[in-house]
């Protein structure tokens, strides 16, 4: 783990230590938790991936000049893996 410093307002350090204690961890186990929760709820849905890389399909033109990679994709794929 890597030891860190912030600064809490008095308010936010009395509630966080009654939050700790009520659920029987350490503030910075508390903490911890409350970074996990934040970030996650940062990170984008399953749909939003989804839909970003459905936006990316067909954007950019093959490098080897292929054309018809929907007519033939099948053939592109064996070769890619043999």
């Amino acid at each position: 783990m890597i030891r860190t410093q912030v600064q809490l307002t008095e308010t936010q350090h009395r509630l966080l230590k009654r939050a700790a204690a009520d659920r029987g961890v350490s503030v910075a186990e508390l903490v911890r938790r409350c970074i996990d929760r934040a970030l996650e709820d940062e990170a984008p849905s399953r749909a939003e991936l989804y839909d970003r890389a459905t936006r990316l399909a067909g954007a950019f033109p093959d490098l080897d000049g292929a054309t018809n990679v929907a007519e033939d994709h099948d053939q592109y794929l064996e070769d890619a893996f043999s």
